[in-house]
């Protein structure tokens, strides 16, 4: 079948196993290839795929099979290709009972791969490939391609075609149904480095020509797209600039159509001032793209796009927005519903256009509420019924809102704009895939259980980076039924497996997904100074830092166990990602370290940090350098660029600063939580083992000898002394089994020759033992997924989703069309139930970190409360304002947004923390009670507390140190 070790990510269908009445279809035997034959009368689109098969049968067994437009009068063998009502031979097969298309006929998109015997005249055995229309043969013929072991990504991410010398398919039919959504797509934006690679590489004299796209509509079609939004900015070649480009699309099968602010496929960055120049006022004035201005001049600059791409198949964009992505210009309507009826205006008017001049065959027609309006169609604007909506996300994966009853039975159905890469407000992910996957999933499978399944269309940026999130966003869009009883975890594993050997699948999952956890916490374009805290928690961006490093660790292992052919794939689908990533989050972790060490008055450890992090950066380059001219013979020049010139870049080299040296000496000390000294003692408990640092460091930059004296023999040190010029962390852990029973006071003296400086330590050693969560160190941290109970309660219940939010799984209220419940949540609302032991009484507060998502018609809410005390609502950030510094844009750098509550703990002892569902789809990631202990100034919910199950040995990872320390 395919390549030893490869498992084809393909959908289920009924195969019978290989049998000696049934054998499996031989392609090759003994360098000899069996023929394709495609009628010359089928569809250009299948025609060419044709060829494609012929060479990827090539790529697997070095035979290249003929491709023939008449029958053989002879042969042991054939391909039939064909479409059902275009190719005669198929559909005598049909009308004869030999080929059962019962679950084709009559469908978008469908196909079915079968072996027929004797199917003709002189032939003894055939492999047909028949599909519903054009692109169901298309989709047939590639499900045949990676069947024999070729990946959609065999070109785009070099993944290897591991040859065979004989080559068969198994003999059960195949079936692939017709798709759950209509249209699936892509837009290629913010595009710069695709430009420069295209340019580079592709067409010297181009910016994104031909030859580019037709790897493009080749990759979209393996993928089992359909759908393509074409590049659209100043710095690449406008899609209809060149006439092949919309023939090439034709050929291909794939349907062209453009973005939010490209009514009617019109580019306005680079075909309106042009048509403008041309058609300027009596008084030789310069039209501006305002429609109160200028309606006759912009309707015929329409008309005439609509009248240049009649002939194809295309989407067509209704509505406007200003030129080039920006807001709606309306000089002669200021007040909203002036605006909504300009609206009306120019969508009648673009109607009348495609019906003059396109015809019944102008459809899809959709209108895109993006942004400002977003705003307008809630205030009225009138669409059309047959029009298709495509809703917006928040362009950070969260849809701000979805159809309600009424939109949902419209006859042009419903579709979805979604972010995989983005350049906007409040901060630009345009490097590498950082959206979690599981986040995706969620998403993507809340939006069709909204009935949104006519249109998704994906922000890809530069294709490049973004090959995981894409193909998991297409196999949702093709079967999202099958899918529902799996998860993202369980599409990584497959994904992997497909293109670097089942074998290694699982654990490319795991690394996947931890890389993809840590972006959750913060993507590495959205790095900046002081964002997680180097004093608290162990040190957070420590221990952040040393998940990174155990991550890389893990990437290497795998990448020292491939076959060399397979090293190219490897670096640009896991490797340059996850140490990018690395990296990008290293350099700024040793900059904040140094600032800390100015602050702190250290002398030659200072020096230190700052060339950790220039040598940090330094080694990012050189990774992205790799990438682009030596990975792949160089095939990748210009694609991958932190740092585009015309773009938002991703955070650069950031600033350090260096003492001068002088000939002196000093000891210093700063204990955990604390930024000098140790005003703040370290807290250890004997549920939770923790461990707590001390950084001993060097004020000057001459050698000096300290030692450390703990007051307890059951305090333990890692380090009791020694010889310093620069700085080293100690890490003191208690000694449960020594410790006496009770609350202890104890201390750990460090000195030095002219110096003493003593750090208090505070243990509470508690034989006592919990069935649930236990407080300790003034907080209680709780990971959403880990319940006591979960009740379902009004046709609502919760699920984990795994790989979700910043731990390991996040839970969500379903179904995401669940009512909302208002009032007597107690007794009518989907409830979380945690069982916690407080050994603190008081009003604390409570915090629960929720993903952000969003319902611009309606709220975002969730409930506390505990034991039968009344609960509290919490209400959530529900409308993407697109501004910089307030809640909505903490929310999507963060990840997460803050709710906060209190309850009260009237007593010592157990008691049951409850979390009730509001509003359906809500998402809880994380629940923190701060009981007097949680720092201010942390990033990230402290580690987990104590649960006997959950939990049972907290203890904490120890953080990335300085080497030579």
């Amino acid at each position: 079948m395919a390549a030893a070790g490869v498992v084809p990510f393909l959908p289920a269908a009924p195969t019978a196993s290989a049998s000696p009445q049934h054998p499996d279809f031989t392609l090759v035997h003994d360098g000899t290839a069996v023929a394709i034959h495609v009628d010359a009368a089928d569809d250009p689109a299948v025609l060419r795929v044709a060829g494609d098969l012929q060479a990827d049968v090539e790529r697997v067994t070095g035979v290249r099979p003929e491709v023939v437009h008449t029958l053989p009068d002879r042969a042991a063998g054939l391909i039939l290709v064909g479409t059902l009502g275009a190719c005669p031979v198929v559909d005598r097969l049909v009308a004869r009972g030999r080929l059962d298309v019962s679950r084709v006929s009559g469908r978008r998109e469908a196909s079915v791969t079968r072996i027929v015997e004797r199917p003709l005249p002189g032939v003894d055995r055939a492999l047909v490939i028949a599909g519903s229309d054009r692109r169901g043969t298309v989709y047939g013929v590639y499900d045949t391609s990676e069947r024999i072991g070729v990946s959609p990504w065999y070109w785009w991410a070099d993944v290897p075609v591991e040859r065979r010398a004989a080559l068969s398919v198994p003999a059960g039919p195949f079936v692939r149904p017709e798709p759950s959504v209509r249209y699936r797509g892509v837009f290629i934006n913010d595009e710069q480095n695709l430009t420069t690679w295209s340019q580079r590489t592709q067409e010297p004299d181009k910016n994104i020509g031909p030859k580019t796209y037709e790897r493009v509509f080749e990759l979209l079609l393996r993928l089992k797209a359909n759908y393509l939004w074409p590049a659209m900015h100043p710095y690449s070649d406008f899609f209809n600039k060149y006439r092949e480009n919309p023939e090439l699309a034709d050929r291909y099968g794939l349907v062209v159509g453009s973005s939010h602010p490209e009514a009617l496929l019109r580019n306005g960055v680079h075909e309106w001032a042009p048509w403008a120049e041309e058609h300027r006022g009596e008084d030789g004035a310069l039209p501006v793209y305002d429609y109160t201005v200028n309606p006759g001049v912009i309707s015929d600059y329409w008309r005439a796009r609509a009248r240049e791409n009649a002939a194809y198949e295309s989407s067509w964009t209704i509505g406007m927005r200003g030129l080039h992505d920006t807001a709606l210009e309306t000089k002669n309507a200021t007040t909203i519903p002036e605006k909504v009826a300009v609206m009306n205006d120019i969508i009648a008017d673009q109607r009348r256009i495609l019906a003059e001049e396109v015809g019944a065959a102008a459809e899809p027609q959709i209108f895109i509420p993006y942004k400002e309006v977003l705003d307008l169609y809630n205030a009225g604007v009138r669409v059309p019924d047959d029009v298709t909506l495509i809703w917006p996300d928040d362009n950070h994966g969260n849809m701000r809102q979805l159809p309600d009853g009424s939109e949902r039975a419209r006859a042009g159905g419903n579709g979805i704009y979604y972010h995989l890469s983005y350049w906007g407000r409040p901060r630009s992910y345009l490097w590498l895939d950082t959206t979690q996957p599981a986040k995706v999933w969620q998403e993507l499978r809340r939006v069709y259980e909204h009935g949104v399944d006519r249109m998704w269309i994906f922000n890809v940026g530069d294709v490049k980076s973004i090959e995981t999130g894409l193909s998991l966003a297409m196999d949702l869009a093709w079967d999202m039924d099958r899918r529902a009883g799996g998860d993202a975890e369980d599409f990584l594993g497959a994904w992997y497996g497909r293109q670097f050997g089942l074998r290694h699948g699982p654990e490319l999952a795991a690394i996947r997904t931890e890389y993809h956890r840590l972006a959750a916490e913060r993507r590495p374009e959205f790095i900046d100074r002081n964002v997680f805290s180097v004093i608290h928690h162990g040190d957070e961006a420590g221990r952040r830092m040393a998940a990174y490093d155990r991550l890389l660790a893990r990437v290497r292992a795998v990448g020292a166990e491939l076959p060399a052919e397979y090293r190219d794939a490897f670096y640009e689908l896991v490797e340059y990602p996850v140490h990018g990533a690395y990296l990008m989050n290293l350099k700024y972790y040793w900059a904040d370290r140094n600032t800390l060490a100015v602050r702190q008055g250290r002398g030659a450890g200072t020096n230190r940090f700052a060339d950790l992090a220039e040598a940090a950066h330094t080694e990012e380059a050189a990774l992205t350098k790799r990438y682009n001219t030596a990975v792949a013979g160089g095939k990748w020049d210009g694609i991958v660029n932190p740092y585009p010139s015309q773009i938002p870049k991703a955070p650069g080299r950031p600033s350090v600063t260096r003492v001068a040296q002088q000939e002196t000496s000093g000891l210093g000390i700063a204990a955990e939580g604390n930024e000098t000294g140790a005003e703040r003692p370290l807290a250890f408990s004997s549920l939770t083992r923790d461990r707590r640092f001390v950084d001993v460091f060097n004020i000057g930059f001459l050698p000096l000898t300290w030692a450390a004296e703990t007051s307890h023999p059951w305090v333990r040190l890692s380090s009791s002394g020694g010889s310093l010029t620069e700085q080293t962390r100690v890490w003191a852990e208690i000694d449960w089994a020594l410790a006496p029973a009770g609350t202890l006071d104890a201390s750990v003296t460090f000195t030095s020759a002219d110096r003493r400086f003593e750090v208090p330590l505070l243990v509470v050693n508690s034989a006592a033992r919990a069935r649930g969560f236990v407080e300790a160190n003034g907080f209680v941290s709780i990971d959403a997924r880990h319940t006591e109970r979960r009740v379902a309660r009004g046709g609502a219940g919760w699920r984990t989703v795994p790989g979700l939010g910043r731990r390991t799984g996040a839970v969500e209220a379903v179904p995401s069309t669940a009512d909302p419940v208002t009032e007597g949540h107690a007794s009518r609302a989907a409830e979380l139930r945690y069982r916690v032991r407080f050994t603190s009484t008081g009003v604390f507060p409570v915090t629960v970190l929720r993903l952000p998502s969003l319902d611009e018609r309606g709220a975002r809410r969730l409930a506390i409360g505990l034991d039968e005390q009344p609960v509290t609502v919490l209400t959530g950030q529900n409308i993407a304002t697109g501004n910089r510094g307030d809640a909505w844009a903490r929310n999507v750098e963060e990840g997460v947004e803050k709710l906060t509550g209190t309850v009260t703990v009237a007593a010592p002892g157990e008691h049951v923390l409850r979390i009730f569902m509001v509003d359906p789809g809500i998402v809880v990631d994380q629940i923190v009670v701060d009981t007097g202990g949680l720092p201010a100034a942390a990033y990230l919910a402290p580690p987990e507390s104590h649960h006997p199950v959950f939990n049972p040995a907290p203890g904490t990872e120890p953080g990335l140190e300085a080497p030579g320390t």
